[in-house]
């Protein structure tokens, strides 16, 4: 039975680079949870009046590692709980009741480095069990764990994230290979999230022009799993050497026009990583004429 289509948001970290906020680390894209509030909720906001039905909060940067860096280990749940309730503000700005809020957990390290991810298998259940915690209490709907690049890692994140009883969606960060950054299959990926019960797996932060390759791989692990969604949200420009570039990038025609074919691949969530915008979400709910459905 085909699933109806959910969208996802867009991207925040870049979004907030392009409206002058200042994404420099170690907290990049938390840094406006203490200097730039009001931004974070009307980009939540655009996104929601774009057609989106599922905002990510703010949280990919409000993990113990990286507040740690940058001096803020204490003030993880202030911050958190913040993330979380500007996302809440801007689904009641926009008098939507059909908004689900989805809580980030991206890995403990840089996501384009798995080398860095720690091999104690405690260490990171610890830490990714302290966010999905504070995340299920402030609220979130469903928790996503994001660019997980390290079959190890994803499974101690699921694992967290299951115990709060929320609903799980695991996505994994590709290499060219199609295999995750850390050089494991995505077979093992699957297979190690898969005793965790998530809702859905998807794949994002990887090019547009990658996508539907990796999909009809995704599709052949997932697809025999009764009831799993399966979902990507792509990236729209590049990593340069000045951060992130649009040079080349895709613009909101190309990338939906692209969301046709992944919604005909299998994908039921479709939305937008770095350099995606509130323009590329709305072309993919214009075009793909999105419906949310009554039950979830």
């Amino acid at each position: 039975m085909r699933l109806d289509l959910l969208i996802l948001d867009g991207a925040m970290g870049t979004e907030l680079a392009r409206r002058g906020v200042d994404t420099g680390l170690p907290l990049w894209s938390a840094n406006a949870l203490l200097h730039a509030q009001d931004v974070v909720r009307q980009i939540h906001l655009d996104y929601l009046m774009a057609g989106a039905r599922i905002i990510t909060t703010d949280t990919f940067r409000t993990n113990l590692r990286t507040l740690e860096r940058a001096g803020l280990r204490n003030r993880m749940r202030e911050l958190t709980f913040m993330a979380v309730e500007l996302a809440r503000q801007a689904a009641a700005s926009a008098n939507r009741r059909d908004v689900l809020i989805a809580g980030s957990i991206a890995p403990v390290e840089d996501c384009y480095s798995p080398d860095l991810v720690p091999r104690d298998e405690s260490v990171l259940l610890a830490e990714h069990t302290a966010l999905a915690q504070q995340l299920a209490e402030a609220g979130c709907d469903v928790l996503l764990l994001e660019t997980m690049n390290t079959v190890r890692e994803a499974a101690a994140a699921a694992r967290a994230a299951a115990q709060t009883g929320l609903p799980v969606w695991v996505s994994f960060m590709l290499g060219h290979d199609n295999r995750l950054l850390g050089g494991e299959s995505l077979h093992d990926a699957v297979a190690a999230v898969l005793p965790y019960r998530p809702q859905a797996v998807l794949l994002n932060c990887l090019p547009v022009a990658q996508v539907s390759g990796a999909l009809a791989l995704l599709q052949a692990e997932v697809g025999a799993a009764s009831g799993i969604r399966i979902g990507v949200y792509a990236n729209a420009g590049h990593v340069g050497e000045q951060g992130w570039s649009m040079e080349g990038g895709v613009n909101p025609q190309d990338y939906a026009a692209a969301a046709i074919e992944w919604q005909a691949a299998g994908a039921s969530i479709i939305g937008g990583c770095c350099g995606t915008t509130p323009q590329h979400i709305r072309a993919v709910a214009e075009r793909l004429h999105a419906i949310t459905p009554r039950n979830f």
